[in-house]
């Protein structure tokens, strides 16, 4: 089928001639590739989760950094565990120096040793106490374990500080330590005062790198879920 175009002549005569009905069509055609052309190229691909590499989503960011709920429940559970773990060692050696008969004389015929032992131990101990506080308050955070672990030590520390504060002042006021009957230890004074310097500042540093390393393993918790999600 074919269709008509009447055209004017030169000389005012008028003529029909044929139009190819597939010249319509064509151009028809190219209209559209040209549409769909620019259609495809005007879409903007947004993935679905981040690629390897890209920044972190916001709303993970916002759950980050030091949340001080998750230290301060981790120190609620520090406390318990120091002294369960301390009440049951002390139980422990108590029982196997009755059971060896070992008496106060040899104690104190060894009080160098016996002294370095029970710091070492305790010092464990509360590491263990510190390093269980700072992995409750990694796995409440979910994010910078690091971070959470460090604050229950910090907490722990500050009310050490208030606790030993108050500690001497009363001692000022009423002379506490002298109405405690202690037995004599055969060690001078200047022994005694350097050791128990050296035992707390490595309680300290211990008891940081342990409180640091619990966050830091509750943390880890959330990321091996995490690597399983799709």
């Amino acid at each position: 089928m074919r269709r008509t175009e009447v055209v004017q002549q030169q000389y005012g005569e008028t003529d029909t001639m044929p139009v190819p009905e597939s010249t319509a069509s064509t151009q028809r055609y190219e209209e559209a590739r040209a549409a769909a052309h620019r259609a495809m190229t005007s879409v903007n691909v947004i993935p679905d989760r981040p690629l390897p590499g890209d920044p972190e989503e916001p709303q993970s960011l916002s759950y980050r950094g030091f949340k001080f709920g998750a230290a301060f429940f981790g120190w609620l559970v520090s406390l318990p565990m120091a002294v369960l773990l301390i009440g049951g060692t002390g139980a422990a050696i108590l029982g196997g120096s009755y059971v060896l008969d070992y008496t106060r004389s040899d104690a104190e015929a060894q009080a160098g040793t016996v002294a370095l032992v029970l710091t070492v131990t305790l010092g464990v101990l509360v590491a263990l106490a510190f390093f269980t506080g700072g992995y409750v308050a990694g796995r409440l955070a979910r994010f910078d374990g690091s971070r959470q672990g460090f604050g229950v030590w910090m907490i722990a520390f500050l009310l050490s500080i208030v606790a030993a504060a108050g500690g001497a002042y009363l001692d000022n006021e009423y002379d506490l330590l002298g109405r405690v009957d202690r037995p004599d230890v055969p060690l001078a004074a200047d022994t005694l005062t350097s050791g128990a310097m050296i035992a707390g500042a490595a309680l300290v540093i211990v008891t940081l790198l342990a409180a640091l390393l619990g966050g830091r393993s509750g943390q880890r918790y959330h990321e091996k879920i995490d690597s399983l999600l799709p």
